[in-house]
């Protein structure tokens, strides 16, 4: 027995020696990991257009008080420029390697847009109960600003009703007669956009908010009312503890805004 535990100390430590002498990551490593994702997302067939990238704790577009600094695309034409064209996508990662990639929804997907912490409950329900959950992303929070944080779970898109008032825009909560009823929740359709992982935004060096997939694109797209109940359960728990704990309402960042 003795034998046996020197034998796996000395594996251990031949691993612990391994990983220190692992080559460092490089900056051409990040970039080559960065264009295979936005690939990914393409293959997937959404549609990406490059979008505005942090400078600090500014935007890239260098409007004087940007309401959403590196969350919006650098075009007007965003909703014609999107595409799943493998060669443009690759020349746009290269020729610009700081810029975010948006996604075009109420194409092929529309995304489902919560505060994270009932984005967490709401997941954690959804797998439990065995229902199918497609692409999952998630944007991390630096401490001074908590309410920044949001899931974005990608659905198959609604297409398009017959009844125009079927619409559920992407400005769901910013009206006072849903805002109550869907609190924190956005429907991101036609008209709308997201962020893609990898995405950075503004924050402290060191400690910047990421975008990142929790699970990839390559999971199949659901249809959006099979989360939908337990995503308004889970942002209406959450508004209510944070009225409880007399906390402002966290709807985070409503986007897209006009530019």
């Amino acid at each position: 027995m003795g034998d046996g535990i020197g034998r796996y100390r000395g594996t251990e430590s031949k691993l612990a020696q391994w990983l220190r002498r692992r080559p460092k990551r490089t900056a051409a490593d990040i970039e080559n990991d960065r264009e295979k994702a936005l690939l990914a997302v393409a293959a997937a067939g959404m549609p990406l257009a490059p979008a505005a990238y942090p400078v600090g704790y500014r935007c890239s577009c260098e409007r004087i008080g940007c309401p959403t600094p590196a969350r919006h695309p650098v075009s007007f034409a965003w909703q014609t420029q999107s595409t799943t064209d493998r060669a443009q996508i690759e020349r746009w990662a290269r020729n610009q390697p700081e810029a975010n990639f948006i996604t075009a929804t109420g194409m092929v997907h529309d995304v489902l847009d919560v505060p994270l912490a009932a984005g967490r409950a709401a997941l954690e329900r959804l797998l439990a109960e065995g229902v199918e959950v497609g692409p999952v992303a998630e944007s991390g929070v630096s401490e001074d600003r908590p309410g920044e944080g949001r899931m974005l779970f990608f659905t198959a898109t609604r297409g398009t009703p017959e009844d125009e008032d079927e619409w559920w825009p992407c400005e769901l909560d910013c009206h006072p007669e849903t805002m109550d009823e869907h609190p924190g929740l956005r429907w991101h359709c036609r008209g709308s956009y997201v962020l893609v992982p990898p995405s950075r935004l503004p924050g402290d060096e060191g400690a910047q908010p990421v975008l990142a997939w929790l699970r990839g694109p390559e999971h199949a797209l659901p249809e959006p009312l099979s989360l939908l109940e337990a995503l308004t359960d889970a942002c209406a728990r959450h508004a209510a503890e944070q009225a409880e704990q007399g906390e402002p309402a966290d709807h985070g960042v409503a986007w897209p805004l006009s530019r």
